[in-house]
C-alpha cells in the first residue's frame, strides 16, 4: 500500500494552527478592505495620479481597496487548502500508527 505521508504529526498540527489563524486574519482583513476601511489606506498601493482624478476622485481608490480585499480572500482560501492538507496528514499519521509492519 502506498502512503502519501509527507510530514509528521507535529508539523501537521502546526499547519492546522497556522491555517486557522491565517483564515481568521485574512478573512477579517478582506472584509475590512472590502468595506473601504480608512485605517488600512497605507496598505493600498495608491499612485499619485489615482488621487488627482477630477471626475471621480475616489473610484480608483475604492477599486484598489476591493482588489486588495479580493487578494486577502484568495489567500484565506489557500490557507483553507493548507489546513485540509494538514488535517489529512494527521489522519494518515494516525492510521499509520495502527498498521502492523
Amino acid at each position: 500500500m502506498v502512503s502519501c505521508v509527507c510530514c509528521g504529526p507535529k508539523l501537521a498540527a502546526c499547519g492546522i494552527v497556522l491555517s486557522i489563524w491565517g483564515v481568521i486574519m485574512l478573512s477579517m482583513l478582506g472584509i475590512f478592505f472590502s468595506t473601504h476601511s480608512a485605517v488600512l489606506i497605507e496598505d493600498v498601493p495608491i499612485r499619485e495620479e489615482d488621487m488627482h482624478n477630477q471626475q471621480t476622485p475616489l473610484q480608483p481608490v475604492y477599486a484598489l481597496f476591493d482588489q486588495v480585499g479580493y487578494n486577502c480572500f484568495i489567500a484565506a482560501g489557500m490557507y483553507v487548502v493548507l489546513g485540509l492538507l494538514s488535517f489529512c496528514q494527521i489522519r494518515m499519521n494516525k492510521r499509520r500508527e495502527y498498521l502492523v509492519h
